[in-house]
């Protein structure tokens, strides 16, 4: 799915997803073999494969939801 990365007005990593018109704060992340796996307030884990390093905000990206 389609994401937006960008800095909230705190100034933390938030993640907006437009088909679910959501917008979380990531809590977590883990850099794992596949991508990075950012955990959000609301408990959904996104897996980005195809994150640069390092990170130029705002971004649009593909992310897959694991859980």
């Amino acid at each position: 799915m389609k994401v937006m990365l960008h800095k909230n007005a705190a100034g933390h990593l938030s993640v907006y997803v437009p088909k679910k018109d959501l917008e979380e704060e990531v809590v977590k992340e883990t850099v794992m073999q596949e991508g990075i796996l950012m955990t959000l307030a609301n408990g959904w884990e996104l897996l980005f494969s195809e994150l640069e390093e390092p990170l130029k905000l705002p971004i649009t990206t593909e992310a897959r939801k694991i859980a």
